[in-house]
This record gives C-alpha cells, sequence and structure tokens, in this order.
C-alpha cells in the first residue's frame, strides 16, 4: 500500500522550503508528519547550499496540534518524546527557520512556531493553546512558547484556552510580525531575501547564539514535560474530552 506524503520540501535559491500537507486532520502532528518533518528538516539542515528554511503549510490550516484520532488510542510516550526532538531539532538547527502563517495554529502547531526563529503571520491568523479544555496542559510546547511570551500573557491564554488575533500573539512575543493578508508573501520574501545574504558562518554562529537558552530550556526539562504529557493523554479525563471533541467534529 502507497503511503501519502504528508510533507514536501523543494529548495531553491537558497532557500528551503517545507510545505505540511496533510489537509484532511488541518495538518495535524500525527507520527508520520512529525516523522517525515524532522527528516526534511535534516536534510535541509545538511544541504551546503541552504542559508535558510521555510515552513508553510497547505490548505487553510497552519497546524490543528495533535492527531487527537492518534492520541485517544493512548500510548503517547513516544509521540511526546518525539514532539520534543522535533522542537530541538528546530532550535539548534544551523540555518535560520521561518514560518510563514497564513491561517489558524492550534495547540502542539504553537510549539513549532515558539521554535522557529522568525515567524510571520496574516493579521488573519488566529491562535489558541486549547489543551485545558481537553483536560491536557501545554507541557511539550511550553518549552519553547513559555521563553517567548510574557508571564501575563502565558497565563491568561494557557489557562482560558481563548483563541487570540495575530496582532496579540504579536504583542505577546510569540511570534516576530503580523502583517495584512494580501502582504504576507512579501514580507517573507524580504526576510527570506536579506538571510540569502548572509554568509553560512555568520547565520550558524548568530542563530547559536541567540538560541542557547531555548536549548538549555529544552535540554533541561525536556523529558520530565514529555512524561507529563503522556500521563495527562493517558488520563480518563482526557481520553473522555478527547472522545467528545471527536464526537462533536463527526456532527
Amino acid at each position: 500500500m502507497t503511503t501519502t506524503q504528508l510533507v514536501h520540501l523543494q529548495s531553491d535559491a537558497g532557500i528551503a522550503t517545507i510545505t505540511l500537507d496533510s489537509q484532511h486532520n488541518r495538518n495535524a502532528l500525527s507520527r508520520q508528519l512529525v516523522t517525515e518533518l524532522s527528516d526534511a528538516l535534516a536534510a535541509a539542515d545538511r544541504d551546503e547550499t541552504v542559508r535558510a528554511v521555510l515552513l508553510t503549510a497547505a490548505g487553510p490550516v497552519f497546524c490543528s496540534g495533535a492527531d487527537l484520532s492518534e492520541a485517544k488510542l493512548g500510548g503517547m510516550e513516544q509521540g511526546a518524546h518525539d514532539l520534543v526532538s522535533l522542537q530541538r531539532q528546530i532550535v539548534a538547527a544551523a540555518k535560520p527557520v521561518v514560518i510563514r502563517l497564513h491561517g489558524p495554529v492550534r495547540a502542539g502547531g504553537l510549539g513549532l512556531v515558539g521554535a522557529a526563529d522568525i515567524v510571520i503571520a496574516a493579521d488573519t491568523v488566529t491562535f489558541a493553546f486549547t489543551e485545558a479544555r481537553l483536560g491536557l496542559a501545554p507541557a511539550l510546547i511550553s518549552l519553547t512558547t513559555l521563553p517567548r511570551m510574557t508571564s501575563r500573557a502565558a497565563a491568561r491564554t494557557f489557562l482560558t484556552a481563548e483563541t487570540f488575533d495575530a496582532a496579540a500573539a504579536a504583542d505577546f512575543g510569540l511570534i516576530t510580525e503580523t502583517v495584512p493578508a494580501d502582504e504576507l508573501d512579501q514580507a517573507i520574501a524580504a526576510v527570506l531575501e536579506q538571510l540569502a545574504q548572509a554568509s553560512p558562518q555568520g547565520l550558524r554562529e548568530s542563530k547559536a547564539l541567540v538560541a542557547a537558552p531555548l536549548l538549555a530550556n529544552i535540554d533541561a526539562h525536556g523529558a520530565e514535560l514529555a512524561e507529563l504529557s503522556a500521563r495527562l493523554f493517558g488520563s480518563d479525563e482526557a481520553k473522555a474530552a478527547m472522545q467528545a471533541f471527536l464526537q462533536r467534529k463527526k456532527k
């Protein structure tokens, strides 16, 4: 049986573009997508012609978070550790990672946003840490989002699970910049052009400087937060909440 590829990698003019393309589940972080994304990031980082990596997505949603259809079946231990490793891979990459946000980001997808070096969002994009409503906590993604955000913003968004817009995300420190939706590609192109003009050593060493605290945080707390996440996903309360959520989606 042929498996449909969920992540695409294309390199041109010094930029490696990685596209999430799992539109049937709104680019959820399934085991397959996480594995393919990790492989694509590794390939881009090895490519000596690449100056920067652009992470984008096909379809109307950038990333809906964890794949709850997998999560409700249990056995999230490996998946939790894999998501920690994926965030670390983005932070530790020698090449800058830029995210183009054209559509909503929820829950686990915000871990990718927090791990990236530069994130530019259309002003129509919405965000939410939805975990608290499902008997969970943003444990894994706190590794890359808490260091970016103000403590007050994190407390409100983590606890209320409310939806907030791109302007708020920029104010919170979660993203770099928000632009009108029709100017998103122009803004991304301008940043990539600047990165493409830099030397590999300059990019590598400059990124290492700014990423060091984030990397240290992941290394210090990643394992314990992966265990917490797996425990919460395996709880009766979370399983019931996830099942109810999936049932509502089917209606």
